[in-house]
């Protein structure tokens, strides 16, 4: 029974598919089929339903499934004591949010290339979720991203907070606003917001729905700036963290609204495959730096 072959069996469980199991694994689809063949074969089971789209594992297949998990998390631990001795070297895979990346990543590759020189940096952007689910596919060595707090990561990615900040609700500054608003007040002026997909978004519609209230979207894009820049020309209400906001060049140009029924607050995580090897201290430094930029 070899480790290779179980590693593309867990792979193809996490994600129900042979082609994205082989694009995680940088390896052919043949190559994963012949490898999960290979591991079926050594244990005398049936492990996949090749009936169903997306693939599931049959009831043995999920209990083996548990198991190679366990297995494989002790041998990333033997291979972490092993790798700890060396100097970081090679790539260290990174992920953010387009949110962040302009505030936090050109401080925190210089400070990693500065430390740890025979170390190369690959940044992947992303919404939250979705680096979650690469970082779990074998995709990251680490990501900075912003959650709501107690968030839950799945088993075998150590996480921590960074640290806290509000969000603001953001308009036009005109000089004649109100000391305080509900929801109800101001969602008619609409919103400039993100993509669907991006948590804030979920749960500034969360908390609408909750009074019987609709999200009316005026523009959707990418980016914090062009947004708080939009909202500056009167396009509509932004949301934004604390921090970014106050790092805007539009932000003279912008007021906060008290809005006091919506008080939502995020968290900076960090968080990383449980098992980094000699990767760690260098994940550690982009975490520190993240933070230091972020909130400070």
């Amino acid at each position: 029974m070899k480790i290779d072959d179980m590693d593309a069996f867990v792979a193809v469980i996490r994600c129900q598919s042979t082609n994205l199991a082989a694009e995680a694994l940088q390896l052919t689809q043949p190559a994963i089929t012949r490898r999960l063949q290979n591991f079926e074969e050594d244990l005398g089971a049936t492990l996949l339903d090749r009936q169903t789209k997306p693939l599931k594992p049959t009831p043995m297949g999920l209990r083996v499934y548990e198991q190679c998990k366990a297995i494989l998390r002790e041998i990333d631990s033997l291979r972490e004591l092993v790798a700890n001795d060396g100097a970081p070297s090679g790539t260290l895979r990174l992920g953010v949010p387009q949110t962040l990346g302009d505030v936090v990543l050109l401080q925190a590759l210089a400070q990693i290339r500065e430390v740890y020189p025979q170390l190369r940096t690959q940044v992947s952007s992303g919404w939250g979720s979705s680096l979650v689910t690469r970082m779990e596919n074998g995709e990251l060595d680490a990501a900075a991203a912003l959650f709501p707090p107690g968030k839950i990561f799945p088993e075998g990615i150590a996480s921590r907070s960074i640290g806290r900040m509000p969000l603001k609700v953001v308009a036009a500054r005109s000089g004649a606003s109100k000391r305080s608003y509900k929801l109800r007040d101001c969602y008619t002026r609409g919103w400039v917001l993100n993509p669907d997909g991006c948590g804030f978004r979920a749960g500034l519609q969360r908390a609408l729905s909750e009074q019987g209230l609709s999200l009316s979207i005026n523009l959707e894009t990418f980016g914090t700036e062009l947004q708080l820049g939009l909202v500056a020309n009167g396009q509509g209400l932004g949301l934004v963290p604390e921090p970014l906001l106050q790092a805007s060049r539009h932000r003279d140009a912008l007021e906060v609204l008290n809005v006091s029924d919506f008080k939502p607050q995020v968290d900076l995580w960090l968080f990383h495959p449980r098992y980094l090897g000699n990767l760690q201290d260098p994940v550690e430094l982009f975490g520190n730096v993240a933070g230091q930029q972020l909130l400070e």
